[in-house]
């Protein structure tokens, strides 16, 4: 895409070529808007470069076909010093604002922050001009996801999130058994994790400024979180199980796991959420409440109208915690049931049949088919990518460079106009679990959960049309400086 950023870059190589008696034509004469020669290399930045910002901006360049021209993070004594070393050529930043402001050159940027930082930083990008990739889930909230929707759209940027399962060339198979109407209309999806793998469920970490490390500016790892001293034990990973900076085991594998139902039955917005969460009891019959974190385990029910592809309508369960649904006869007893030893897994259940797969990050994707008749076909065991994660980042940089709305950007398969309802999907699960734990005091001093019921969603207007009060779980406040 053609924007102010690039305009100055693009401009010197074409009065340089003009000096040298070469004549370059206008990328409008080449190829239209948004035209960008492939011989042409990206200005690449990463926002949050060690972990797997480290991977996403390694991918994204190409082996060095692409150029990195600068990194940011609020830490570079860690797992972004790496980075720092792969590209030494490029300038190391603390304050993605002011990288932004400062590298106007920048064609586009991958987005690897904890979850609270996705929103506000990929809005300030793209309101630049700049194409994002960013890390699932896609924002920390629902509003913020349709806010970047349409935003990508208005602004003709090009987009990509982060669950690069979605880009599995064995997601066909999937998508084939389900067109070809191999297990009949589809009525039920389970889905399951092991997540979380971090503490969750427990009291934060009290506040202690002394234990903070030197080289971590904490205030911008705060970014849009309310101010507070140092935590300990929350950068660089544990912070997935606070509401404040991440969305827990959901937030984590949810854009990996929900996807897939999601993508291959064409599903909408849900109708409805409703949950139950695991309680940890420190005192007899008193339990633990802790409604700034995560629960350690979940269950939840989301409600689908009927599809094209579904023709039912369709309920999702999802389990988190370990907690993993019932072993479906059709299917051996010896046999895992979604991956290896069955601790995550989707199974896809219809009239004629069963559908098992297994987390679709980079792990083995493991489709299996099962009829009722004795029928099966199974996917291969182990994979073999010919590229890093099935070329999820190399895609979007293509997209880039051939421009918004061309036939790469088309056949991106977690663009914003698919990852944005998706992850609202996932995160309903979110906002029904932190409306679960919504409670006021009676007047004998007992505790009403007055919001422990099936909350009715308007997808379109983002509402719960039964409980206003949960609705504020929709979007959050923002600190000064990092709204969106």
């Amino acid at each position: 895409m053609k924007n102010k950023q690039n305009t100055s870059r693009r401009a010197f190589i074409k009065k340089g070529a003009v000096a040298s008696s070469i004549m370059i034509l206008p990328r409008h004469v080449l190829g239209g808007s948004g035209f960008l020669s492939p011989s042409d290399r990206l200005n690449l930045a990463s926002i949050g470069s060690g972990g797997k910002g480290a991977s996403d901006i390694s991918n994204a360049s190409v082996k060095g076909r692409e150029y990195v021209s600068a990194l940011c993070d609020v830490d570079f004594s860690g797992s972004a010093s790496k980075t720092a070393k792969k590209f030494p050529k490029a300038k190391k930043y603390e304050d993605y604002r002011v990288m932004l402001e400062k590298e106007k050159n920048l064609d586009a940027v991958t987005i690897s922050t904890p979850d609270h930082v996705h929103g506000p930083a990929a809005a300030f990008a793209m309101e630049r001009g700049i194409h994002v990739y960013v890390q699932k889930p896609m924002t920390h909230n629902i509003k913020e996801a349709r806010i970047l929707t349409e935003m990508a759209r208005n602004k003709k940027v090009v987009t990509q999130m982060g669950n690069q399962g979605g880009s599995n060339p064995l997601l066909n198979m999937v998508q084939n058994w389900i067109d070809n109407n191999a297990i009949g209309a589809v009525s039920e999806v389970k889905i399951w994790t092991n997540r979380p793998v971090w503490p969750q469920g427990v009291q934060i970490p009290k506040p202690d400024k002394s234990l903070k490390p030197d080289a971590l500016n904490w205030d911008l790892w705060l970014g849009p979180a309310k101010q507070k001293p140092y935590t300990p034990n929350m950068h660089p990973f544990n912070w997935r199980g606070w509401w404040d900076y991440g969305t827990g085991a959901l937030g984590d594998v949810g854009c990996h796991l929900i996807d897939i139902p999601f993508r291959t039955l064409g599903l909408k917005y849900p109708i409805s959420a409703e949950c139950s969460v695991g309680n940890v009891f420190s005192k007899m019959w008193s339990p633990d409440y802790i409604p700034e974190g995560c629960p350690p385990s979940s269950f939840i029910t989301l409600n689908f109208e009927a599809t094209k592809k579904s023709k039912k309508p369709i309920q999702m369960t999802w389990s988190d915690g370990g907690i993993r649904p019932p072993h479906p006869e059709i299917i051996p007893a010896n046999n895992d049931i979604g991956g290896k030893n069955s601790e995550n897994g989707v199974l896809i259940i219809g009239e004629k049949g069963i559908i098992s797969t297994n987390i679709n990050d980079s792990s083995p994707l493991m489709p299996k088919l099962y009829l009722y008749d004795g029928t099966t076909d199974f996917g291969p065991e182990v994979e073999k990518m010919a590229e890093p994660e099935y070329g999820h980042q190399r895609k979007w940089v293509d997209a880039c460079k051939a421009g918004f709305k061309s036939k790469e950007h088309l056949e991106l398969t977690s663009s914003f106009d698919y990852a944005g309802p998706m992850t609202e999907t996932v995160l309903m699960g979110n906002l029904a679990i932190r409306s679960f734990m919504l409670r006021k005091e009676l007047m004998n001093g007992q505790m009403d959960y007055y919001a422990r019921k099936k909350l009715l969603w308007d997808g379109e207007k983002m509402n719960i049309t039964n409980l206003d009060a949960a609705n504020q779980f929709v979007t959050r406040e923002y600190r000064n400086g990092f709204t969106i």
